[in-house]
């Protein structure tokens, strides 16, 4: 079935709404937003759905969600996994109530248990739910940072973490299968409720993941001498953060905390920001402004699953708030968490850092410093959450310690197997107090860290290129890397490549090749000398291909201008 014909289809079809064969009339004259509607269908990629919302098969409508959720209904009546369920939460987005109730409706429809948060939750309390449920799935709603008329649908599996292979590979082949929309199971909601397959959940498992991240502190008899000279300023940026965050701190004492009144009510429209995301200065906007009023000694924002944490402190120099990049976040809590078990004889002789290879070489001269493996995964915390998997069965003789990624997520403990924003700002504050106990800010302390292990500096060049014919073009972007990879970039010479598709490392400076190691997926790293590195990769969720760079420098100003440097090069490649 090509563009039109699918197009022609929604709108003859009695299956689809009135409501939503209207959104389709109204584009009939313009034929190229009938082809970015009807080009394909909206794929069911390794981690779930993320798309535009609207009428069409390439859109996130109640139709391609009952689709998807029917495929993953079969798969799991295939495990036999009906009674042990699965759990359903979703977040401030628009539509996000109503895609979660459709996937209820299906999940009921095919005999399986289903429980639902009665209102918005974090990704991560989803992730500790289904564990402590006992759930052989979960499926949170949401486009975490993507603008306002994204949104999407990501799956869980029984361990607590994003599906990976061959578990992905098995749901997407389900979901493929169905070609009819009409096809698709569903139940009405009374119905579902009476028939006993549909749970409301909510406050009982609120209460369980606040006891579950309060066991994860260190130093509570500091936090009880500092908390009330704290001053925090948090931003939920509508969404999902807003009462556990708050929450959490309150029961360890923090009582100077200010959140950004305009940002805090949930708002799938995100009206104060253009993208809600904590990796965007202008999302800090309002709440600096609020910290400057307050002196606030530290700034945070979690996005709108409240997974990832943006981070500013004040600089006791200056007086001024600096920007943490997730990196730099990332190693102040590892660092902290290390050092703390160092000291109080808490740190196992097997214990492991787990990374992945576009999160910044600093957390290699860490995990030497504290004698800890370390280990590097794919971009994707699905990957670091599948490593405590792998820990706990046994097939690698390691103990989760703390893992991160460059954008702006990680986890201490492992009561969740993804990022979660609402651990690390506990940790984060848990850290200020003690630092602050030393006379020292957190920006301070990064400071101390760049003379310690060295100024790594790390940045993310990006390429949007939407439809169609941006697809294409991203396509043919990796290609030509791949089929002609550079010898130097710009000054540096490249030591290694890697291919993760073609699952293969070339060291230039031995002709030696070797696999990879690591899963097969399309991308492409550079090792370069000087310990710089770059890496190419098509984003996952978004019309994006990423161009990750990384340095080290002997100061800070000597960092940026390497990084700014390799920056032009690397981008001045790019056909």
């Amino acid at each position: 079935m090509n563009t039109i014909e699918r197009y022609l289809s929604w709108l003859e079809n009695p299956y689809f709404d009135e409501a939503t064969k209207e959104e389709l009339r109204a584009i009939a004259d313009n034929e190229k937003e009938i082809t970015d509607r009807f080009y394909k269908e909206l794929a069911f990629g390794t981690g779930g759905l993320r798309g535009i919302i609207g009428a069409g098969s390439n859109r996130m409508n109640i139709y391609t969600v009952r689709k998807a959720t029917q495929g993953l209904a079969d798969f799991i009546i295939e495990e036999k996994g009906q009674e042990k369920g699965v759990a359903l939460a979703f977040d401030s987005r628009r539509m996000s109530p109503e895609f979660a109730m459709e996937a209820a409706r299906v999940l009921c429809a095919n005999g399986i248990r289903t429980y639902l948060f009665e209102t918005l939750r974090p990704t991560p309390e989803l992730s500790f739910a289904l564990r402590t449920l006992g759930c052989i799935a979960g499926i949170v709603v949401t486009a975490s940072h993507n603008p306002p008329e994204y949104n999407g649908y990501k799956v869980y599996w029984e361990d607590g973490a994003q599906i990976t292979y061959p578990k992905d590979a098995q749901i997407i082949d389900r979901v493929n299968r169905i070609t009819d929309y009409a096809a698709v199971k569903t139940m009405d909601e009374d119905a579902a409720k009476r028939s006993g397959l549909l749970t409301f959940i909510g406050e009982e498992t609120d209460a369980a993941y606040m006891r579950a991240l309060k066991k994860l502190v260190l130093n509570p008899e500091i936090i009880r001498q500092q908390a009330e000279d704290i001053r925090i300023v948090y931003t939920p940026l509508h969404g999902t953060g807003n009462l556990p965050v708050r929450r959490i701190l309150a029961e360890l004492g923090f009582t100077k905390v200010y959140v950004v009144p305009e940002q805090e009510k949930p708002d799938g429209g995100f009206p104060t920001v253009s993208y809600p995301n904590p990796e965007d200065p202008e999302a800090f906007t309002l709440a600096l402004e609020l910290a400057k009023k307050v002196d606030a000694d530290l700034v945070l924002a979690t996005d709108p699953d409240a997974d990832r944490l943006g981070v500013y402190a004040k600089d006791s120099r200056t007086g001024g708030y600096m920007a943490f990049t997730g990196n730099m976040s990332g190693m102040l809590i590892c660092e902290y968490e290390l050092s703390q078990r160092k000291e109080k004889g808490l740190l196992p002789d097997n214990g492991a850092i787990v990374t992945t290879i576009v999160s910044g070489n600093m957390a290699r001269a860490a995990a030497e410093e504290y004698g800890v493996a370390l280990i590097e995964t794919l971009t994707g915390f699905k990957y670091i959450g599948e490593q405590i998997k792998l820990f706990e069965q046994k097939q690698k003789d390691n103990t989760f310690l703390f893992g991160f990624e460059e954008s702006y997520g990680c986890l201490v403990g492992t009561h969740a197997r993804d990022k979660d924003a609402v651990v690390a700002v506990m940790a984060l504050c848990e850290a200020a107090a003690y630092y602050k106990s030393r006379g020292l800010t957190l920006w301070d302390q990064m400071q101390a860290l760049f003379e310690k292990y060295g100024y790594y500096k790390e940045g993310l060049y990006t390429l949007t290129l939407k439809g169609a014919e941006g697809a294409q073009k991203i396509r043919d972007i990796l290609k030509s890397f791949r089929g002609n990879p550079p010898e130097r970039i710009g000054a540096w010479k490249v030591e290694a490549f890697r291919d993760y598709l073609e699952n293969r490392v070339v060291d230039y400076r031995t002709g030696e090749e070797k696999l990879t190691g690591l899963p097969e997926s399309d991308v492409l790293y550079f090792e370069l000398e000087n310990d710089a590195w770059c890496c190419v990769r098509p984003s996952g969720t978004e019309p994006k291909v990423k161009f990750y760079m990384g340095v080290k420098g002997n100061s800070m100003r000597d960092a940026k201008e390497k990084l700014a440097d390799l920056t032009q090069a690397m981008t001045a490649l790019i056909p």
